[in-house]
């Protein structure tokens, strides 16, 4: 792709955010939500482009930040886990 064609749709991109945001649809939350996303997507991209090192730290990247958004329902679902684990292992009776 020209740079010229890319600027471009930076350009168009930005102008319709700030159009967006004028009339009182706020997308800053969905970019929030998806740009651990993206991260993780121009690191695949970056690394099948034979730019190993730079889609790797993308990708790593990408995966921390998500891993920090989400770092409270993973939490929940390792104590639930945790807590199905143990009724099963009081409900077992059984002495090795």
């Amino acid at each position: 792709m020209d740079g010229k064609k890319v600027l471009g749709i930076l350009l168009a991109v930005v102008g319709g955010i700030v159009v967006l945001n004028f009339i009182g649809v706020h997308i800053g939350s969905i970019i929030g939500f998806l740009f651990p996303f993206i991260l993780i997507g121009l690191g695949v991209v970056g690394y099948r482009n034979d730019k190993k090192w730079l889609g790797g730290i993308l990708v790593a990247l990408g995966a921390i930040w998500l891993f920090g958004k989400y770092l409270g329902l993973i939490l929940v679902i390792a104590a639930i886990v945790l807590i199905i684990y143990g009724v099963s292992q009081y409900r077992n009776k059984r002495s090795y």
